[in-house]
């Protein structure tokens, strides 16, 4: 997972403020007349649907929130309105270097690959081409990124000889050839079978450790979502009910129906010793050290077996001591009281 927003450049790249869209054709009069209180059954009472309900947040660089819920939510509308292939019916939406943005600086990967009947490097370059980008130059850089996502020897291949998780790599590749600063990604891995899926996440997270980009990634998956994230927004009827990290979600959900998506889910698998951890100990020993970084299911059966509180370091800063962890704060969050208690 890339690193906590906090380490990142803090200036906002994409900033929502009381985004709505409803859709009917009084949906704008009905809105205003709301003064900004909209319920959705009374919206749809009147003849509208409810797609996005006064959403307001920030991306910043090189962060990648991923927007979750069910059908129906309001995640994939809201995405739409950001990347502008439809309008917002109301708020505003600050997108940092907006100039011909979704020609220059945006990458968008849907669910249906959408690829072209021509070969894997025809397909790639083609925004580039669309671009009046040299061919020469279109080919050199579509090969590029045939290297990126894995797909070297196949280049001459035709979408039907390429399996579905392939067909997606493509879809991937050539989103990523206009270099994009902002990716959008809608379901991307939904049409996967869970081997193949599991796969493209793994890539997924291997991309965004090389390029770095700031990403928007919708998704009805809460495992996938707790895997790619850096921050969660949980949709419901077009509400965002609660936007935070991964592990705050967990440990704190704020509504009782971000509760239902949290309750089922392993926490060693999820949470990272820095959200668990103590102040500083200056009495500890220092007999085992562990980054705050880690996975607890990964470091657990050492903390478990240590005799003493084990010191917290932070591998970016020199492994500084950042905290500390009792092997008690362990098994209390992980089968204790405070699954019930948040």
């Amino acid at each position: 997972m890339t690193d906590t927003p906090e380490a990142k450049n803090s200036r906002p790249v994409i900033k929502c403020e009381s985004v709505y869209k409803i859709f009917g054709s009084n949906a704008k009069k009905l809105l205003e007349s709301s003064q900004g209180q909209v319920d959705a059954k009374t919206f749809q009472e009147a003849g509208c649907i409810v797609g996005v309900n006064k959403a307001s947040f920030e991306v910043n660089k090189g962060e990648m929130l991923v927007v979750m819920g069910l059908s129906g939510s309001g995640k994939s509308t809201l995405l739409r309105c950001i990347s502008r292939l439809t309008d917002a019916t109301s708020g505003k939406i600050f997108i940092e270097q907006l100039i011909e943005l979704r020609r220059n600086k945006m990458g968008m990967v849907f669910q249906s690959f959408a690829l072209l009947p021509h070969t894997v490097l025809e397909n790639i370059a083609f925004p580039l081409l669309m671009k009046k980008t040299g061919t020469t130059e279109s080919i050199k850089k579509a090969m590029e990124m045939v290297e990126l996502v894995g797909l070297k020897g196949r280049e001459n291949y035709f979408p039907r000889e390429l399996s579905g998780g392939q067909q997606q790599r493509v879809g991937i590749a050539r989103s990523l050839a206009i270099e994009p600063d902002i990716w959008f990604l809608d379901e991307p891995f939904s049409a996967l079978d869970p081997l193949i899926r599991k796969e493209m996440q793994d890539e997924f997270l291997r991309l965004q450790g090389v390029l770095n980009k700031t990403i928007m990634f919708v998704t009805h998956d809460f495992d996938e979502a707790l895997r790619l994230a850096d921050r969660i927004a949980i949709m419901k009827d077009g509400i965002i009910e609660q936007l935070d990290t991964p592990d705050n979600i967990v440990l704190h959900p704020a509504t009782e129906y971000v509760q239902k998506f949290t309750e089922d889910i392993p926490r060693e698998k999820v949470l990272k010793i820095e959200s668990i951890m103590d102040p500083v100990d200056s009495s500890s020993s220092q007999s085992l050290t562990i980054s705050k970084h880690a996975i607890i299911e990964t470091v657990v059966e050492s903390i478990l077996n240590s005799k003493e509180i084990v010191t917290v370091i932070d591998p970016n800063k020199n492994n500084e001591a950042v905290g500390s962890l009792n092997p008690s704060k362990v098994v209390k969050v992980l089968f204790g009281d405070s699954k019930t208690n948040n």
